[in-house]
């Protein structure tokens, strides 16, 4: 893709070209037309491509202070104008990405400023040496730890778990991967767990040169996994030549040492946490506690716990105190360990909503989570799922786009389909969603649910039973699992 500096004069990404001297945009060099607020958001934007420049500093620069124009509602005009000129999409942006409450970034070009800056990447899961299926859990656990530490980083778009997992054990080119991902490099290695000692093997890849970009073996006690994490991700970062903002590093810096037992059974509850289903929900749940029993003060095990116990209670296998209302004293609990835990706070926003039906405090929990980890697609679903339920349907629908965009989850496809059909009827639109979740999960019980109540409502009655049996199938099925949860006492 080629660039040059701003100050240069032309800067060019894709097919788009702009004269900065000129104050002109062109596409394949015919001029198009473009209003002057939205072409000097536009120059702001590429003076600091790759970085956040938030809605105050465009304030500044463009809408004097005295003016009595709303400055949001002409911001908001003036971002649309500009993505319409560039056929750019905010659910699905190619050249300008909303960073909700805070501003927006140019990511359409790569390094127009610093030479061999990457601002994209994907980490590949991880290959377990050790080839025995009872690992999986590990390899895939630290593939997700380390996305999420990555994802920390403002200046990095990292390609989610769930869009990483797509390409497990598949051998495709990784300029073909890339392409796929539309990323600028590519992290792969190997994680290899023997007793209490992990030894992970990770290398950059420049993706359209297919070329080493660095490599680095690293082992360690497990207790010292997550400062592992942390320093893997910080040389990573240092290689693609992004910058780490005060408050990111504060957040690398504060991994403690874990309890190794308690870390493997943390890991185990993410992989099952992962599978969402009735099945699997009680085993995550086993875990969880296994980590806390192991460890006390990991507070990550704490809010993975809060979440499970939430939606196996808003799924009503499990009874409201036993469900929402433990996981409310739970994610307290973790955030007293770590308030700058952004999915302890979406777990308590999730537990409040359903249990106390304080929408303002969850809005304000899932706000704070967002803020801390702007690309946590769990918070930002959960907090759709909430606005839709006040009837704030348009902001609802905006949050679960845009976790469809960071976590494209089957639960994620099965939420924005809801919403497609209670906000507005957009029947053909929900079934495509509801749809693609079945694909990705064939036993999602709430998707052949929606799917036979729209099939119902366009009056295909034989394709609104079928789904409505198999959720009816699915449902008992994990209602037995609940039972077996309440049981054993699990769930208390």
């Amino acid at each position: 893709m080629e660039s040059a500096h701003p100050s240069r004069g032309a800067v060019r990404f894709g097919v788009f070209e702009v004269d900065l001297r000129a104050g002109e945009l062109r596409k394949r060099g015919v001029k198009i037309k473009l209003q002057d607020q939205p072409f000097q958001i536009l120059q702001i934007l590429l003076e600091r491509s790759g970085e956040v420049v938030t809605r105050e500093e465009i304030r500044g620069r463009i809408w004097p202070a005295d003016t009595f124009v709303d400055f949001d509602q002409g911001l908001n005009n003036a971002i649309k104008r500009l993505r319409e000129s560039l056929s750019d999409s905010p659910d699905n942006p190619r050249f300008i990405e909303t960073i909700p409450r805070r501003g927006y970034r140019f990511i359409g070009m790569t390094g127009s400023s610093t030479p061999g800056r990457m601002r994209s990447l994907a980490v590949l899961p991880l290959e377990n040496l050790s080839h025995d299926p009872q690992q999986e859990y590990f390899a895939e656990g630290l593939t997700e730890a380390l996305i999420t530490t990555l994802a920390k980083i403002g200046e990095l778009r990292v390609v989610s778990r769930t869009s990483a997992m797509l390409y497990k054990n598949v051998r495709k080119p990784l300029r073909e991967i890339a392409r796929e991902l539309e990323v600028d490099a590519i992290v792969e290695g190997t994680v290899l767990l023997a007793g209490h000692r992990v030894r992970i093997t990770a290398q950059l890849i420049d993706a359209a040169k297919e070329t080493h970009l660095w490599a680095e073996s690293y082992e360690r006690d497990l207790r010292d996994v997550l400062a592992l994490q942390s320093e893997l991700a910080q040389a990573i970062a240092r290689k693609v030549r992004v910058k780490i903002a005060p408050q990111e590093q504060a957040l690398l810096a504060q991994p403690h040492p874990v309890d190794p037992e308690a870390y493997e059974a943390y890991l185990k509850g993410r992989y099952h946490w992962n599978r969402r289903s009735g099945e699997a929900l009680p085993k995550a749940v086993q875990y969880f506690q296994q980590a806390i029993a192991k460890d006390p003060t990991f507070a990550a095990a704490y809010s993975g716990l809060a979440d499970c116990l939430s939606v196996l209670g808003y799924w009503g296998l499990v009874p409201p105190d036993e469900g929402c209302g433990k996981a409310k004293e739970l994610a307290h609990k973790a955030l007293e360990m770590d308030h700058s835990l952004a999915e302890a706070h979406a777990s308590l926003a999730f537990a409040t909503m359903f249990y106390d039906f304080d929408f303002v405090t969850a809005e304000r929990e899932f706000e704070r989570s967002i803020e801390l980890n702007p690309r946590y697609g769990t918070a930002h679903l959960w907090f759709g799922l909430s606005l839709g339920f006040i009837g704030r349907y348009e902001e609802g629908f905006t949050e679960v786009k845009r976790a469809v965009r960071l976590d494209p989850h089957p639960i994620t496809f099965q939420i924005l389909g809801s919403i497609l059909f209670f906000a507005a009827r957009r029947c053909n639109q929900a079934v495509e969603q509801l749809e693609k979740a079945l694909v990705a999960d064939v036993s999602l019980a709430q998707a052949h649910s929606m799917l036979g109540l729209t099939y119902a409502y366009l009056s295909k009655h034989e394709h609104g039973i079928a789904h409505a049996r198999k959720a009816e199938a699915t449902i008992c099925s994990a209602v037995r699992c609940g039972r077996t949860l309440r049981r054993s006492g699990k769930g208390k």
